[in-house]
């Protein structure tokens, strides 16, 4: 064999080791970041300041935003809030409020069970898309609330709420409520008092229309700039700031200070990432940061800790922030979005329907 040979077979040699170097270098590049391994020391995650050049943008809307849960509104305190807990009672007003529904009294010529109130109870607490609540005033205790056994009523209350999120009530959804709460007073022997229909129709649109003027939910976008993430790295970098799994499969939630609460962020990524039977090979490149404002006591910080969140990510996992169409903003611009929602909640304690409080939460579900 010459020598010429001999060099051209090593030249080869070193091509073909440097072009499956090369592609094994892009292709680990490339891969999903993974977690860290349980025995390594995760990093700090304190609130970084947040840069110019990976700054928040804003998404307002007057519909929920992409992953964000839709709560139904609550009338009972003992049914589950949005969140899956019980609601703490310490601060609610009581069910049914005539600030936000329609209310029908029911009287009685004497007392009723409250086993009697319940076999009388509509099979469905909705008219239309509005829901529907009946309440008895308690013989001891002087109280309304949701029929109970083995309790005796001496008067009855039926409603339903004005607007919510699909829009104002309408003659069909109050004609739907007449039908149901007749039905539940003539089984126990009561005379409804129903207010005038077209009266509380057009309450029902003047609420709908403040509502629909007050009501914001926003979003960031987190984006990947090199490499992609694993879900279960998505999972590990939210977890550190306190991010727990949501019920839906991709979605994280941070818990609210006060137990059975709605939770103040969201945290989404898609849904088919985290089903992958390997999600370890799941490619994800952005994920949604989201807050449903009304939902949220402004004594949480929500906003300030939405920007913070969303900068610390940013920092620890290589990315920016954006609105949905990939636009970075400026750090002056998110400070007016912050000025705005003051004056947001200012109005909304205006109007008794103070943002975090039950009224708001289910006006605006």
């Amino acid at each position: 064999m010459s020598n010429l040979t001999v060099a051209l077979a090593i030249l080869g040699g070193l091509v073909l080791a440097t072009v499956v170097g090369y592609n094994a270098w892009m292709s680990r590049r490339n891969a999903p970041r993974q977690p860290d391994a349980p025995d390594s020391d995760p990093p700090e995650a304190a609130p970084a300041p947040l840069n110019r050049e990976e700054e928040p943008v804003l998404h307002v809307s007057g519909h929920p935003v992409a992953g964000a849960e839709r709560h139904e509104p609550l009338f009972d305190p003992k049914l589950p809030a949005p969140s899956a807990l019980p609601i703490p009672t310490a601060d609610r007003r009581g069910g049914l409020d005539p600030l936000i529904d329609v209310i029908t009294p029911i009287t009685l010529e004497g007392l009723a069970s409250g086993d009697a109130a319940i076999a009388a109870m509509p099979a469905t607490r909705r008219a239309g898309s509005k829901p529907v609540a009946i309440e008895g005033l308690n013989e001891h205790t002087g109280e309304w609330e949701p029929a109970a056994p083995g309790q005796r009523y001496g008067a009855f209350q039926a409603g339903v709420q004005l607007a919510n999120r699909t829009g104002a009530l309408n003659e069909i959804e109050y004609s739907e409520f007449v039908v149901k709460a007749q039905a539940f007073a003539d089984a126990i022997n009561g005379s409804p008092e129903f207010p005038e229909m077209l009266d509380e129709v057009a309450r029902a649109r003047e609420l709908d229309q403040f509502a629909s003027a007050h009501d914001a939910q926003l979003s960031f976008v987190l984006r990947a700039l090199h490499a992609a993430w694993s879900p279960g790295y998505v999972q590990q970098n939210a977890a550190r700031l306190g991010f727990v799994a949501g019920i839906i499969p991709g979605r994280m939630v941070l818990p609210a200070s006060e137990l059975g609460l709605p939770p103040i962020l969201g945290l989404s990524f898609d849904t088919q990432a985290a089903l992958a039977d390997d999600p370890a090979q799941s490619a994800i490149r952005e994920l949604t940061l989201s807050l449903d404002v009304p939902q949220v006591d402004r004594a949480e910080r929500p906003f300030a800790r939405m920007r913070e969140t969303a900068a610390t990510l940013a920092r620890e996992m290589d990315g920016v922030v954006t609105d949905s169409d990939g636009q970075l903003l400026r750090e002056e611009t998110m400070d007016a979005i912050g000025a705005d929602l003051e004056q947001l909640y200012d109005t909304l304690d205006s109007r008794e329907l103070s943002a975090g409080s039950p009224l708001a939460r289910r006006l605006f579900s």
